[in-house]
C-alpha cells in the first residue's frame, strides 16, 4: 500500500470504536498495541492527533497508523 492510499472498511452500525477500528483494520494486533499507540499520539483522526482509544468514529472519518489510512464505510 502506499502513503497516499485510503483503504475503505466497512462496519455495520453507524459507529465504530476507534481502539475496535484499528483492531478490524489490522493496523494493530489487539487491543494493548491499540492502546500504546493512541496513548503515544502515534493516531490520527481525521488528520488530528487523537488520545482516546474509546473515540466514537462514523462513516467518512479517516485514521491514520504509520503512515497508513482507513476510511471507514457503511455496509458490512
Amino acid at each position: 500500500m502506499s502513503a497516499h492510499e485510503i483503504i475503505e472498511i466497512p462496519i455495520r452500525d453507524d459507529m465504530i470504536r476507534l481502539g475496535q477500528l484499528l483492531k478490524l483494520a489490522s493496523l494493530v494486533e489487539d487491543g494493548v498495541e491499540a492502546t500504546e499507540l493512541i496513548k503515544n499520539g502515534l493516531v490520527k483522526v481525521n488528520g488530528e492527533i487523537d488520545d482516546r482509544r474509546g473515540r466514537q468514529l462514523h462513516p467518512g472519518d479517516t485514521v491514520t497508523v504509520n503512515g497508513e489510512s482507513v476510511r471507514i464505510t457503511t455496509g458490512g
